[in-house]
């Protein structure tokens, strides 16, 4: 699968099939109806302990956070009121997966450089962390530059013999590695994110997706190329991308059914890590991320996206399924300030509608300290400390792993059982919605 190119006037990202740079026909146009009639709404808590309140379809209507037209959508924040539980926003999810293709996105604005704000627009694969994560535009705060990483299960990494414009940072996809760093390479250059993108226009991201590599572009309103939104866009004559993820993996298997996301929360796992935000000149203008989100509702007038086209192309072959499943809707979680926390929560095990845990393969805590799936029996008889210096992966009596650390003022730990809780709970969601939706 191939992601590369913003549309006409916005951030364009791509998916290419695995066969090639070439014969692209478009499968999927994201607004030849109601472009939000496309994706599903996430509307139970935020997985990254956003302060956030995900609205539905009807609420986010109702309330003005979402408009649509034959070719532009908009998906803003709420800012006119305070508000004491999270920040009302809304987080979209793609009812259709794609295996292989091209994903033209045209971004004119986001919501990125803003105290408080996580945005993204990402994809991810079932069964996360197996079926892979790549975001594509992320970052906190008042950051003004991309970060673009890979999320992915074991056994994938990448070297730095790929030809890029940008920073690389980090090498080790495998999410149970480095606090789930991912692999990630950094724009070196403002422009590609939050008020400059802005500023400018926008401009076209692009990411390509092929069994050897995944490369994203970039490129300024002024200088989209002539085919980017064409009907064969051909990324080889694009010049150099700004990152290219190549070297040992398999990025044809460690990358499945990638599903689309668009999503802003607030303060959570990254942008509110205390650490993050006390290093930032955010923290000038109110002590922690959440007093800061809750209480100053005009900072974000202008934390919205503003979409103007999103295409799937394919080889020809198709490329595109309704999802099977519910994609996992997300947990980051470090014990530092990460380079890219992942916006996906792991599936500790096929739960029950109940949720009960039963036995099976569970997260536990290496020696090491590395997050690790195994049988319950593995995991019982693995014990590792409990964090006394702040936050930390520790295995429980019982040998779950779990999460020591602050959601907003109060503690807040994240055991297995309530992985595999959320996991049920997603399942019910999913149920009533219907075959093929998350």
């Amino acid at each position: 699968m191939h992601f590369s190119t913003l549309l006409n006037t916005g951030i364009a990202i791509t998916l290419f099939s695995t066969s090639g740079r070439a014969g692209y026909v478009l499968q999927d146009d994201y607004f030849s109806g109601n472009f939000f009639d496309n994706f599903d709404f996430f509307d139970s808590p935020d997985p990254t302990h956003g302060f956030v309140e995900y609205q539905s379809q009807n609420d986010a209507s109702s309330a003005g956070l979402i408009s649509s037209s034959s070719n532009n959508a908009k998906m803003l924040v709420d800012s006119s009121n305070v508000t004491p539980d999270g920040r009302p926003s809304v987080r979209l999810t793609s009812k259709k997966s794609y295996s292989s293709g091209l994903v033209v996105l045209d971004v004119d604005h986001m919501p990125g450089g803003i105290c408080g704000t996580w945005p993204a627009f990402w994809t991810v694969g079932p069964n996360w962390p197996l079926g892979g994560e790549i975001d594509i535009i992320e970052g906190v705060n008042e950051q003004t530059q991309n970060d673009m990483t890979l999320h992915t299960g074991p056994g994938c990494a990448v070297s730095n013999t790929g030809l890029f414009s940008g920073v690389l940072k980090t090498l080790t996809c495998d999410s149970s590695a480095g606090n789930n760093q991912g692999c990630q390479i950094a724009d070196g250059n403002p422009g590609g994110y939050g008020a400059a993108f802005n500023a400018h226009g926008g401009g076209v991201y692009a990411m390509e997706w092929t069994p050897s590599a995944i490369s994203v572009y970039f490129f300024p309103r002024a200088s989209i190329p002539a085919d980017a939104l064409g009907a064969s866009p051909n990324p080889s004559t694009w010049g150099t991308p700004v990152a290219q993820f190549s070297g040992g993996c398999d990025f044809a298997s460690a990358f499945t059914d990638q599903q689309l996301v668009f999503d802003t929360t607030f303060c959570g796992d990254w942008a509110g890590s205390p650490d993050v935000w006390s290093s930032s000149s955010c923290s000038q203008q109110a002590s922690s991320c959440t007093d800061f989100v809750a209480n100053h509702p005009s900072a974000f007038q202008d934390a919205y996206w503003s979409i103007n086209a999103l295409k799937v192309y394919s080889t020809g072959g198709g490329g595109a399924s309704e999802a099977s499943s519910p994609s996992p809707t997300s947990a980051a979680v470090s014990t530092a300030a990460p380079a890219s926390v992942s916006t996906s929560e792991p599936s500790p095990s096929s739960p029950s509608e109940s949720g009960s845990s039963g036995s099976g393969v569970v997260p536990w805590v290496g020696p090491d300290g590395t997050v690790n799936w195994g049988e319950e029996s593995t995991a019982a008889a693995t014990p590792t400390p409990t964090p006394t210096g702040g936050s930390g992966w520790y295995n429980s009596p019982g040998g779950f792993a779990q999460w020591g650390g602050k959601k907003r003022d109060e503690e807040d730990v994240l055991t297995a059982e309530l992985l595999k809780e959320r996991a049920a709970k997603h399942l019910r969601i999913h149920k009533r919605h219907g075959s093929g939706r998350l």
